[in-house]
């Protein structure tokens, strides 16, 4: 119920200087006054002798909005904490209801018991991101705006970040609501000729339709194509990493990482299940999984590890495939190559520091039918080529150089499929004006990639879509 208040512990529940609870809601100010006396106020409490007599002044209901207060957290007469007492007021807050944060010391034993204190005193916990939820709800964000709160907080690098940043000063809202424009002004016209011909001509109409359509369809198009380079870069590049038995795969993985994770032994097939690491790497984020060797093999755990191994590949960004290049290469070798098809992939010829049975050449002639790929020697044990291995991941994905403009790019899998669908629908609008159809068929689709659009910023969504959404905030945002 948006009438309830809510209350939850707004940061990390854990040993820190200080900790912060937030109530908000209708009755945010009534419960901070029954549990909160300023320092003032305390002192004229301790020297009563009857402690009943004391009347609350209720100061924080009629504080300026904005401010901060210092004194007590009291559980009737028990002083629980010193804290400060953030005051905001609706529909200036972060919810656009009354708003009201506890700064307190922050004890996990502390947090918990101001935290009961409030819910006794009529709050309810709130929901993983009902405060956002809220804000969404009561206009003081759209969607895309909601959803970028948590993308912040989820950051993993700068590129995440800054994308974050620009979404919630509504970045991806001003192109959206910008596109809607455009549509429904064509969507009233066509309604108000059908309604009344005689003043709204639809002469030549089609033709200034069309042309309309081509600068809409353009800037969805450019937002869609730049979409998997924002998921990259937001999430990471999803790596498997690929290789025969004793190649060096986890020795690699363990040089990226900078420390002993995999377990590395002269015994081939060590490695029986998918080790998963997420490694930073010049600025890039790389979600990276070692996996079994790829080999014929009678042992059942190792089958089911290169089975693995080959749905990891399936699903990759990026395929690191090591090469031990001190052993030729075999039918585990050509398997490797069928998995390689049709993805990004740097080949790593290992070992470089050995005497040499596989050489670059070589592996050039087994890819000629390859287009996508780097060739790069290294050497996994003499810590060698690394630096060459992150250049070429720059440069296979983001052309040599990672940078972070005022372009605005989609990271949400939930927009691309609206503007995909927004789209379709000007393409359907499109083909029934090369069709010399009437202008009642084109309002159908029309509305329909205006609808598509308006779920990017929750204009067109229901409510299950919206919980689902927030479900997947943290608690107390």
């Amino acid at each position: 119920m948006m009438t309830d208040t809510i209350a939850a512990i707004a940061t990390a529940f854990s040993e820190s200087g200080i900790g912060i609870i937030r109530i908000s809601g209708e009755n945010a100010f009534n419960i901070a006054d029954k549990i909160f006396l300023r320092k003032k106020d305390f002192e004229e409490f301790c020297i009563l002798e009857d402690k009943s007599d004391f009347k609350n002044k209720g100061f924080i209901k009629n504080a300026k909005a904005y401010t901060m207060h210092y004194g007590y957290i009291l559980d009737g007469e028990t002083v629980l904490d010193e804290v400060l007492v953030s005051v905001m007021r609706a529909p200036k807050s972060y919810t656009a209801e009354d708003v009201v944060e506890i700064n307190c010391h922050g004890g996990i034993f502390i947090l918990q018991k101001i935290m009961e204190l409030v819910i006794r005193n009529g709050a309810r916990v709130a929901e993983p991101g009902e405060f956002t939820k809220r804000a969404f709800l009561n206009g003081r964000m759209d969607l895309s705006e909601a959803e970028a709160v948590m993308d912040l907080i989820q950051s993993k690098n700068e590129f995440a970040l800054q994308a974050s940043i620009g979404q919630l000063k509504g970045s991806v809202s001003s192109i959206i609501k910008r596109l809607r424009s455009k549509i429904i002004y064509e969507i009233a016209f066509i309604e108000s000729a059908l309604d009344d011909p005689e003043n709204y001509s639809t002469d030549g109409y089609g033709k200034k339709l069309f042309a309309v359509l081509e600068e809409v369809e353009g800037e969805v198009e450019d937002l869609i194509i730049h979409a998997d380079d924002g998921r990259i870069l937001k999430e990471g590049i999803q790596t498997v990493i690929l290789g025969k038995p004793n190649a060096g795969k986890s020795s690699f993985l363990n040089e990226l990482l900078g420390e002993e994770k995999a377990i590395v032994t002269d015994i081939a097939g060590t490695t029986r299940d998918a080790l998963e690491e997420n490694i930073k790497l010049g600025g890039i984020n790389l979600h990276i999984i070692d996996t079994a060797g790829i080999r014929k093999t009678e042992d059942t755990v190792e089958k089911i590890g290169v089975e693995k191994a080959r749905k990891y590949a399936s699903e990759a960004d990026l395929i690191v495939y090591i090469v031990d290049s001190s052993v030729n290469l075999d039918e585990s070798d050509e398997e490797i190559l069928e998995i390689l098809k049709d993805k990004h992939f740097i080949v790593l010829l290992n070992k470089s520091d050995l005497n040499t049975a596989v050489t670059e050449k070589e592996v050039t002639n087994k890819l000629k039918d390859f287009s996508d790929y780097e060739i790069i020697k290294i050497s996994a044990l003499k810590h060698q080529g690394i630096d060459v291995f992150e250049e070429a991941v720059k440069k296979m994905f983001f052309n040599g150089t990672i940078s972070f403009n005022n372009e605005v790019i989609i990271t949400s899998m939930r927009h691309k499929e609206a503007l995909l669908e927004a789209k379709e629908s000007i393409c359907m609008v499109k083909q029934s004006i090369d069709a010399g159809m009437s202008e009642d068929f084109y309002s159908i689709d029309l509305m329909n990639a205006y609808a598509a659009l308006g779920r990017i910023i929750g204009e067109e969504v229901g409510d299950d879509l919206v919980n689902e959404i927030f479900e997947k905030f943290c608690m107390g945002k």
